[in-house]
């Protein structure tokens, strides 16, 4: 990354979302300058995933990010963000696959979104295990209760098994 693609790549992240107007200005001044950058395609896939719920748009740069850095520990997270939103499960157990081979990658995240996947077919007890298997790669104690709280919720959402009426017979009086 160039000292000038750098400075417009940080003004871009440090205007996103709260100023997307200067955002994208710096974030197409970055792109002029490489328009191979991962990490500016990426942000680019978040605008148009996460403001324009343009998922389709947004996938083509999360592609586009991949094609250029294999590596890029922060697309895999966002890119399997809007695989889900666009409920493309099966490319998103994919990329969950693979994002977890990545060397140096968050898993804590990675395995949050698998949770998530599960949780949107509708199978929450294989929900729940990746939940408790990011708590191995979880580090501070907000993401422990960040977990622990998902754990909660998608128990609460399992189907309760109804519970079988005891019934009492009266005693006749005496």
């Amino acid at each position: 990354m160039t000292l000038t693609k750098s400075k417009y790549y940080f003004e871009a992240l440090d205007n996103y979302p709260y100023s997307l107007p200067n955002c994208l200005e710096a974030l197409n001044y970055a792109l002029s300058y490489d328009p191979e950058d991962a990490d500016s395609l990426c942000l680019m896939g978040r605008i148009y995933s996460e403001i324009l719920t343009d998922y389709e748009q947004a996938k083509l740069y999360f592609e586009e990010a991949m094609q250029y850095n294999m590596g890029n520990l922060n697309v895999p997270q966002y890119y399997i963000k809007c695989l889900l939103d666009n409920e493309d499960l099966d490319e998103a157990k994919k990329l969950i696959e693979y994002a977890m081979k990545v060397k140096g990658i968050d898993k804590c995240r990675i395995l949050i979104q698998q949770s998530l996947l599960f949780e949107i077919r509708l199978e929450y007890k294989k929900a729940l295990k990746p939940l408790k298997k990011a708590k191995v790669f979880a580090y501070d104690q907000c993401m422990i209760d960040f977990l622990k709280d998902r754990e909660k919720f998608v128990k609460a959402k399992m189907a309760k098994k109804p519970k079988k009426k005891v019934i009492k017979k009266k005693k006749e009086a005496q």
